[in-house]
């Protein structure tokens, strides 16, 4: 079953898109980058919300891991930030592989979000590896992300 990794960074992201890309279709992905094309200076809302609305097309792929997204600026925080808003979208700043696993697995991210400034080209590729490799585990986490949409009462 072919898998989908939507991408896309601002400026301070671009340079590691640029890495990742390449590394993603070598491992049999189909990579749908949303820009931008250069390091010419851009908003991260804007590529943020380009991305997850362009994933949420994708509908159920988005939900069952078959399509995730993946967000580069700076530190990840923005682009997280900006993607969270959307109704849908489970968007994880991960700075590490465990982070990247436990996102998939408990809270069923369907965004990494990454920083090209804090976290290397090397351990970022293992990062989106990890991410990408995990499945939602179901069960008892389901209900929990499914209060994500609601205002959960305690």
């Amino acid at each position: 079953m072919e898998r989908t990794v939507v991408i896309a960074s601002d400026h301070g992201g671009y340079a590691l898109k640029a890495v990742l890309v390449p590394q993603l279709q070598a491992a049999g992905f189909t990579v749908e980058d949303l820009g931008p094309s250069s390091t010419t200076s851009c908003d991260y809302p804007a590529y943020a919300n380009k991305l997850c609305q362009h994933l949420l097309t994708k509908d159920e792929d988005a939900q069952n891991g078959q399509a995730l997204g993946l967000l580069i600026c700076g530190t990840g925080l923005g682009m997280s930030m900006a993607a969270s808003r959307h109704e849908g979208i489970r968007a994880a700043v991960c700075t590490c592989e465990y982070m990247a696993r436990m996102a998939r697995a408990h809270n069923n991210a369907n965004v990494l979000c990454l920083g090209e400034r804090v976290t290397g080209p090397g351990l970022a590729a293992e990062i989106t590896r990890a991410f990408l490799a995990t499945p939602f585990e179901g069960g008892r986490h389901l209900r929990r992300v499914e209060m994500f949409e609601t205002v959960p009462q305690p």
